[in-house]
């Protein structure tokens, strides 16, 4: 357990102005809320704020954060408000501990639960990038003690740590942390490799460090005879880093060069080429591996050159210069510009440039659908190496490494993108999946009209590479997609209610009758078949019936005597009387689930009538005779006749598949007629006694499958 007077110690250390008295009270606050509270590991849990609050003030992280980083688990773990951390602590801590409780709610459950933890973590660090580093020492603490939690989770958190957590710690600058992070993970993710690499490293460590302090005696010599103060000192050894260029390179461990490395610290960038012209003369640098990211830094801004010679005894060796102040971003990144900031300070502007590229962050929040898609996209286009390239007018645009004209078209601007149809890169014409390097001068080439090509996204073709143009580009799809979907789902939807004998009915409020907020909707959810056509009619008759169920002005009824019902009688009742002498109305035929009103007529009962009947609708409100008609229950061998025309191509065994069809369906076929046309096509006329008006769809859906069929429907009179 770490001393919490040694931390206070610790960051007077590096900050004298500190207000001791402030930790101290965090301190004992975080300790009171998690009394009886224990780890995994069986420690008390206040270990672990206080482990986290250590690993930022190796960063030299302000007072703030420290406090923070103390009652970083308080408002989840405890009985501790927000008000309360602000009354005693101000509202920079207040807000910092809220944002990092936020972050803390990553849960290993589904995917997207965690993609949609991971996007708000991101999302957080556009407003203060200190609570992402309260949550990366939390993270480093946790992979320090995995160990004592099960196999299945080691491996999750190892692994997400290793996606996640080092590459945004790599991103940051924060070379102490991302190292860390990534040697656990790889202990767990690749537990024999790791152990493998250990081995070979302890077993060569006497003789790797003398081979050290011999090269550091030698070099420092050298330095001193040309008049130069450098700072000398063996590099300490990155097992991940190893691991990585023994898989990429196909090397053994024995051709990795910088197992053995050495760092020269100098005063300005002037004095770092001199040292490099000094180690090449004292020893022969190996070809190929020098690089200069002084000259061309890092993303993060990390900078130093980099060369492997062939040390003494003909050994491998690599060589690291730099000046100090280069050393301080390499190890500490964004964090070294809380070092000496003082309280109510403005932000370094130095920091702002370094965290830019975290704005793209919040315009990502409206152009990516998915929280996953977003979380990948992070991984594609701001954890990778990036490459500086110009616009015509000379802006610098910052993409990932791999990006392609058509990436930097939709990096500009989602119209640009979608006309691009050529590029020119340093003024000559380039193919558009031509990766682009830093420094290159890139102009895009579009048409007035027109959009992106479907074989844009075929990975084996390499035309995209970020996710950002990627999700773009899907976008476009899905819009136009979208639009074939309405206008396919309109023609069916049409279709069928012609079928149905519903082509009347208004298509607005049929959208409104099923929860869609116009026939636009309603189209694009038949057209992706997420509402199926067949139940459509039977609903929207059930529908209007609830809706429309009210009573029409009517005269007394007069005096009906009931009779035994013949076979064409249905099943009614007028105010809760059933078993009325009735007859079904030739005009428009109803069937069971239909919004109906009956007309009386003398001496032959009362006639059924569709309310959406023509005769109803120009008719209705003489002579006070139209009643208000209700179905009532039904038997199942209940049936009504209904009428439907086939129109098809004339040919023999028409007849004998419609009666196919029919039989099928158990329904009786009381009349049919055929009759032939000069087209070659027939028209085919008959009446079914159907059960209800779901049967009749299914019976017409099936007869316009049949061979030659060209159309079935209702005939509503």
């Amino acid at each position: 357990m770490i001393d919490p007077e040694l931390l206070v110690a610790f960051v007077k250390s590096y900050n004298p102005e500190i207000d001791t008295g402030r930790i101290e009270r965090a301190y004992a606050l975080a300790a009171e809320a998690h009394r009886g509270q224990t780890r995994a590991s069986g420690e008390p849990y206040v270990t672990h704020p206080v482990a986290t609050a250590r690993i930022l003030a190796d960063l030299y992280m302000d007072e703030d954060t420290i406090v923070a980083a103390l009652l970083h688990d308080v408002l989840e773990d405890t009985a501790v408000t927000i008000d309360e951390i602000r009354a005693q602590f101000g509202d920079d801590v207040a807000q910092l501990v809220d944002g990092v409780t936020k972050l803390s709610q990553l849960r290993y459950g589904t995917e997207q639960v965690e993609a949609e933890s991971l996007r708000k973590m991101f999302l957080a660090m556009a407003e203060d990038i200190r609570v992402v580093l309260i949550k990366l020492a939390d993270r480093l603490h946790n992979m320090r003690t995995l160990s004592s939690l099960s196999r299945d989770k080691q491996v999750k958190i190892a692994r997400e740590t290793l996606e996640i957590f080092a590459p945004l710690a790599n991103r940051l600058g924060i070379y102490n942390i991302r190292r860390e992070l990534e040697d656990l993970s790889l202990k767990y993710l690749e537990p024999d490799e790791f152990a493998e690499i250990e081995e070979f490293l302890a077993d060569d460590t006497d003789d790797r460090y003398s081979y050290i302090g011999q090269a550091v005696t030698l070099l420092r010599e050298r330095l001193a005879k040309e008049g130069v103060k450098a700072e000398i000192s063996g590099r300490p050894k990155h097992i991940f880093s190893i691991y990585r260029k023994a898989r990429a390179k196909q090397r053994d461990l024995s051709h990795i060069y910088d197992i053995r490395a050495i760092r020269c610290l100098v005063d300005d960038p002037g004095q770092c080429y001199l040292v490099l012209g000094i180690v090449h003369s004292l020893w022969t640098p190996i070809p190929g591996e020098f690089d200069d990211y002084i000259a061309k830094p890092k993303e993060n801004g990390y900078q130093s050159l980099h060369t492997a010679v062939i040390g003494p005894g003909g050994k491998a060796l690599e060589v690291q210069i730099r000046t100090r102040a280069m050393h301080q971003i390499a190890e500490y990144g964004v964090a070294a510009h809380w070092r000496y900031k003082e309280p109510g300070g403005k932000r370094d502007p130095k920091l702002e440039e370094k965290i830019n590229w975290l704005h793209q962050l919040q315009e990502w929040r409206a152009e990516v659908t998915t929280a996953s898609d977003f979380v990948n996209a992070l991984k594609t286009d701001i954890f990778r190496d990036q490459v500086y390239v110009f616009t015509p007018k000379g802006q610098i645009i910052e993409m990932a490494t791999g990006a392609t004209p058509i990436d930097f078209a939709y990096h500009i601007h989602t119209e640009v993108g979608n006309r691009c149809r050529g590029a020119k890169v340093n003024g000559k014409l380039v193919a558009l999946e031509t990766p682009l390097a830093t420094g290159d001068r890139v102009e895009i080439l579009t048409a007035k009209k027109g959009g992106p090509s479907r074989d844009w996204l075929n990975p084996s073709l390499g035309l995209v590479h970020t996710a950002r143009a990627k999700e773009k580009i899907r976008q476009y799809f899905r819009k136009q997609e979208r639009e074939v979907a309405r206008i396919e789902g309109r023609t069916l939807l049409e279709k069928e209610l012609h079928r149905l004998g519903l082509a009347n009915k208004n298509l607005d409020d049929i959208a409104k009758l099923f929860g869609y907020t116009g026939v636009d909707e309603l189209a694009e959810a038949i057209g992706y078949a997420d509402i199926g056509l067949q139940a459509i009619g039977v609903k929207l008759l059930e529908a209007e019936q609830t809706k429309n169920a009210q009573p029409v002005p009517q005269e007394p009824l007069p005096e009906l005597k009931p009779r035994p019902k013949p076979k064409t009688d249905v099943g009614l009742e007028i105010g809760g009387v059933g078993n009325l002498l009735t007859r079904v109305a030739q005009c428009c035929r109803p069937v069971p689930g239909e919004q109906i009103i009956g007309y009386i007529s003398h001496g032959r009962g009362i006639a059924i009538h569709r309310r959406d009947c023509k005769n109803v609708i120009d008719h209705e409100g003489g002579g006070g005779r139209w009643i208000a008609l209700t179905w009532k229950g039904m038997k199942q061998e209940q049936v009504y006749p209904v009428t439907i025309e086939v129109r098809a191509f004339d040919r023999s065994g028409l007849l004998r598949d419609l009666s196919g069809v029919v039989a099928e369906e158990n329904v009786n076929m009381s009349s049919v007629n055929s009759k032939s046309r000069r087209d070659n096509t027939a028209l085919v006329t008959a009446t079914l006694e159907i059960g209800n008006a779901n049967q009749l769809s299914r019976i017409l859906n099936k007869i316009e499958r049949l061979p030659n069929v060209l159309d079935a429907k209702r005939v509503s009179g």
